[in-house]
């Protein structure tokens, strides 16, 4: 008998939290809603996350605003998030390399990247683009794959950081060019765009955001975009695959996850905001002009992606043997 009402009183406790949860599900959201952004005001991700917040604000009934958490390689506004309640009020706008890179090359992380977190929908896709000062001289992947044969490994070549996009764009030309260039590493794309501007560094690979302007002012000349197609910004910039390099796709991207054990009737109301959001003209027009594509999509289909490029990342860098020494 008392095995039977202990079973009794366990079944009815799961029915009345799942109960619970459906009508906070059914309710949501009745407070703001925060979406972390990893890294300072002013750059791309907080400009995308800020684009699409005021359009989720208008859709959701309630406040979406972005707090920015910046610091080690994006991943201590992760690991706020995941530790967060799994209500749907707090969500990580998360880049390629603090889920999916970060979690090889670091020697400690805050979150398990594929457990601790709930995809809720890929936001933007942003193509890596090499760009170089009109003083070197060069307009093609392949002039610089031959400056880089003449004098191997002294070839500066900036990045926001080990590991980040941009490095893996230069190792992945590494590997297919057959040459070696010298890895320049920055804090931050900010310091890396001054110094290429200044001639310290004769190479970079940024995300279009960060470059659209000055390669529009002439200031920079676009040779190549490390993507899987041509950037919807500047159409004319071949891939460096259509080159004569191939397996050179280091593009990053924009996701928003929730913590893990959200309930998914939240989950599916995220997801509706978000493509909702994406596919506002305005929306779609202004991250576009910023040279970030709009994706969209399942949670189920991020959750497959974000497996795909953890996996994938992960083997360059073993192959490599990167290491966060900074």
């Amino acid at each position: 008998m008392r095995v039977f009402q202990a079973v009794l009183i366990g079944t009815i406790a799961l029915l009345c939290s799942a109960a619970a949860q459906m009508a906070r599900a059914d309710d949501f959201p009745t407070r703001p809603v925060r979406i972390v952004v990893a890294f300072p005001a002013g750059g791309p991700t907080d400009f995308v996350g800020r684009l699409v917040a005021d359009k989720m604000t208008a859709l959701l009934g309630q406040r979406v605003y972005i707090d920015n958490k910046p610091g080690a390689n994006g991943t201590l506004g992760g690991g706020d998030v995941a530790k967060s309640d799994p209500d749907g009020y707090s969500l990580f706008l998360t880049t390629a390399g603090a889920v999916t890179v970060s979690p090889h090359i670091m020697p400690s992380m805050p979150y398990d990247s594929l457990r601790d977190f709930a995809p809720v929908a890929l936001v933007t896709k942003v193509t890596e683009i090499l760009v170089v000062t009109p003083k070197l001289g060069i307009k093609t992947v392949k002039e610089l794959v031959a400056l880089a044969k003449e004098k191997p490994g002294t070839i500066p070549f900036g990045s926001t950081g080990i590991g980040s996009p941009p490095h893996l764009a230069q190792i992945l030309l590494d590997a297919s060019a057959g040459v070696q260039f010298l890895h320049v590493p920055y804090r931050g794309a900010a310091p890396a765009l001054t110094d290429l501007l200044g001639g310290q560094v004769e190479v970079l690979a940024l995300d279009v955001p960060v470059v659209i302007a000055q390669i529009q002012a002439g200031n920079l000349v676009p040779i190549g975009a490390a993507a899987d197609k041509r950037d919807a910004t500047l159409p004319d910039v071949p891939t460096l695959a259509e080159q004569g390099y191939p397996n050179t796709d280091a593009s990053n991207w924009y996701a928003l996850l929730a913590p893990a054990k959200t309930p998914p009737a939240v989950i599916a109301k995220l997801n509706k905001a978000v493509n909702d959001a994406l596919k506002d003209p305005d929306v779609r027009d202004k991250l576009i002009k910023a040279g970030a594509t709009p994706v969209g999509g399942t949670p189920e289909a991020l959750g497959t992606f974000m497996k795909a490029e953890y996996e994938k990342w992960g083997r360059v860098v073993h192959d490599n043997n990167i290491k966060d020494t900074q």
